[in-house]
């Protein structure tokens, strides 16, 4: 049995945290490779250090001092390795980043240094190697991950070492230098490091105790999901949720490996188990919708014409919209009409445009723009196998005046998806989340 874990920023913010992780390490063996975010905020009021070091190359471009920030940060690492009886020598890297300091150092490198800290400070601390990102994750010129290259490089430092923690969030670049991945990038690098090593499952801890079926800030204490799909998190990341950014799960769903949610300050919480295919039975005892999620701002175009060529002014109007860049998120299809869903920011004042185009090209008898529309999806595999699901969906929103102004269901059919009024899209989520969340 092989385990990569991935702790994230607030599973490392402090000693208190890093004493956690070191307990959820070794109370399992198979946790020998150990990939970092950099230490997170301690408190609500506290800087993440990205964000810190971020503001360091601000202030070294424009020719201002940042040695009280970097002073900061020192003061934030040597503490946590005073309070724990690290060996690890704080001030000698410091030393050796202050005498780089420039104009020339890139903002890549210099960012990077939170993951390269932390994880050099968690690695002496379990008693792992150390392998510097630089030398096992690789970008190529189209900036994208050389997979091929980085996972022969983790698999010869996993089997040299044994034991090894790998700092996230940035590799090397084709010319050698350092270079990061978008923000998140720590569970890009997680996920690397389990398809390389072909793990038996990637745990990605963090601090909450897995995926949740609607937003906290909506829905007051929300169930987790026990299990998911990849494919329903997709659909839940697609509408909004915070959840998993598809990149960073793509390496171990190409490699069928299970992906653990869990939480670092509840680690006897089984958190949410991430995998290719559920075999579910038709136990009444397991939820048909596994999550709810929704976004705001969308307009609806609806376009009318009798006796329509629907193939022609449907291909038209996507048309115009490719030339607006707009971004469709919806499209339904009636004998005389259809209807576009597109994101609101995404057309701005365009819109005027677009349905002036669509009138002179496509000669409509009619053309209706409503906006201010909030999407609302509930995402669940068993759906199919449920016999109106859909009018329940529609009944608890009607009971609730919830007027529901488009409807669409995804081909795969494990999402319903509802439009909305803005001001009704708290209630929707609730209303769904009551009557489908037991």
């Amino acid at each position: 049995m092989l385990k990569v874990v991935k702790f994230g920023g607030s599973s490392v913010a402090g000693a208190e945290q890093f004493r956690k992780v070191k307990s959820i390490v070794e109370a399992d063996g198979a946790r020998r490779i150990v990939v970092s975010s950099a230490a997170g905020k301690r408190t609500p009021d506290d800087h993440k250090l990205t964000d810190l070091l971020y503001l360091c190359h601000a202030h070294l471009t424009y020719g201002v001092s940042c040695d009280e920030i970097m002073e900061g940060i020192e003061r934030r690492f040597a503490a946590i390795r005073d309070e724990l009886g690290i060996a690890y020598d704080v001030e000698a890297d410091f030393k050796a980043l202050r005498a780089r300091l420039d104009r020339d150092m890139s903002v890549d490198e210099l960012v990077s240094r939170g993951e390269y800290f932390t994880s050099k400070l968690l690695a002496d601390y379990l008693g792992y190697t150390f392998v510097d990102a630089k030398d096992c994750v690789f970008f190529g010129f189209d900036g994208q991950v050389e997979t091929e290259r980085s996972y022969a490089a983790i698999r010869a430092a996993v089997e040299e070492y044994g034991r090894v923690v790998i700092p996230g969030f940035y590799g090397l670049s084709p010319t050698g230098k350092i270079k990061v991945m978008s923000r998140g990038g720590s569970d890009i690098t997680g996920a690397l490091a389990a398809a390389a090593a072909d793990a038996d499952v990637y745990e990605n801890w963090t601090d909450v105790s897995g995926i949740l079926m609607a937003d906290p800030k909506i829905v007051r204490d929300p169930k987790p999901i026990p299990r998911i799909t990849y494919a329903e998190l997709r659909e839940l990341a697609f509408m909004g949720a915070s959840v998993l950014h598809e990149e960073s799960v793509q390496p171990v769903k190409e490699k069928g490996i299970p992906l653990n949610i869990r939480n670092t300050n509840a680690p006897d919480d089984p958190g949410t188990m991430i995998v290719e295919h559920v075999e579910d039975t038709d136990g009444a005892h397991e939820r048909f919708i596994t999550g709810i999620a929704g976004r705001r701002n969308f307009t609806i175009i609806t376009v009318t014409k009798h006796n329509m060529d629907v193939c022609r002014t449907l291909r038209r109007t996507l048309e115009i919209l490719e030339r607006f860049k707009a971004t469709i998120e919806h499209i339904t299809l009636g004998l005389d009409s259809f209807a576009l869903v597109c994101a609101t920011a995404a057309l701005g004042d365009a819109i005027y445009d677009v349905v002036n185009e669509i009138q002179k090209s496509c000669r409509p008898d009619d053309v209706q723009v409503r906006d201010g529309i909030a999407l609302v999806a509930a995402v669940g595999r068993k759906m199919p196998f449920r016999p109106g699901v859909s009018g329940k969906i529609f009944k608890a929103l009607g009971d609730n005046g919830v007027n529901i102004r488009t409807i669409a269901q995804g081909a795969d059919e494990t999402s319903i998806i509802v439009g909305v009024e803005n001001k009704d899209f708290e209630t929707a989520i609730q209303v769904l989340y009551d009557g489908f969340a037991g």
